[in-house]
């Protein structure tokens, strides 16, 4: 058996401050992002997907909306801290990104004690396990393992999908406080296959059964033939920190013997963090 592992990377949070002021809050324009140099790079940065090797000045001039001239300074500002490198003409992510990807300490924590337990899981089912945690309305795979006839697509290291169509998604929303189920719900509840849940009450109706059950099922909601299921992960003091999952062809999936094995790895997980 060929056991593959992903790349790893992690996220930071981003914090906001406000202050007070006699005058009313919403007749305060507030600051222009693009204005900051910051503002200018942050979209330089993102205008790279998954997809890229790496881009040319024209395309990041496209995709930013930022002046030509302004993008080339940044961009040879940015290699020269190493968060871009060149590649002839054009440009890709440079390592430092990666380097710096690997400090943030709870994400990195978090992957290093789940991964023996997948590494165990991924033996005993020889299917793609996911670990996943939650960021805004998104769930962030921390880490993927799967074998040689594992699911290759869909999903990376450092990727996002929606909570409430991934089963990893799913299991965190089901032991979330209720407000992150409306702001989901105001967001729209966008079809990615014709199986996607986009009712919120079906949601929620599947949300109950999850917290009843103790594990979440997502069948073909995001890829047509392939099933997940996953669990919650807790922390001190029962603090949710994540979702452990399997994915799996759904033929091949074994919703009895796949949630027990789930459910030990996730306690080796909990009890590792605690």
């Amino acid at each position: 058996m060929t056991v593959t592992t992903v790349g790893r990377a992690g996220t930071v949070p981003a914090v906001r401050a406000v202050t007070g002021s006699a005058i009313p809050r919403e007749a305060v324009p507030g600051p222009d992002p693009m204005n900051s140099v910051l503002g200018k790079v942050r979209p330089i940065l993102e205008a790279f997907t998954a997809e890229d090797d790496s881009l040319s000045l024209a395309e990041l001039v496209r995709r930013t909306g930022v002046a030509k001239a302004t993008v080339h300074r940044l961009a040879q500002e940015l290699v020269m801290w190493g968060l871009l490198e060149r590649a002839g003409c054009d440009y890709r992510l440079g390592l430092r990104l990666f380097e710096i990807g690997q400090r943030v300490h709870r994400q990195r924590i978090l992957r290093e004690v789940a991964q023996p337990y997948m590494e165990d899981l991924l033996l005993a089912t020889q299917e793609t396990i996911h670990f996943a945690i939650h960021d805004s309305l998104d769930v962030v795979y921390l880490e993927k393992l799967f074998p040689h006839r594992g699911l290759n697509e869909e999903s990376r290291v450092a990727g996002r999908l929606p909570l409430y169509c991934t089963a990893t998604g799913k299991a965190i929303l089901a032991f979330s406080p209720p407000a992150l189920f409306a702001e989901v719900v105001r967001n729209g509840l966008k079809p990615f296959t014709r199986h996607t849940v986009t009712l919120p009450g079906r949601l929620r109706a599947q949300l109950e059964r999850i917290r009843a059950e103790g594990f979440a099922i997502e069948a073909e909601e995001i890829r047509l033939g392939y099933t997940s299921m996953a669990v919650p992960v807790f922390s001190r003091q029962d603090t949710l920190v994540g979702a452990l999952s399997i994915t799996a062809p759904t033929y091949r999936m074994d919703p009895s013997g796949h949630a027990v094995a789930l459910r030990a790895a996730a306690l080796g997980i909990s009890r590792s963090l605690r």
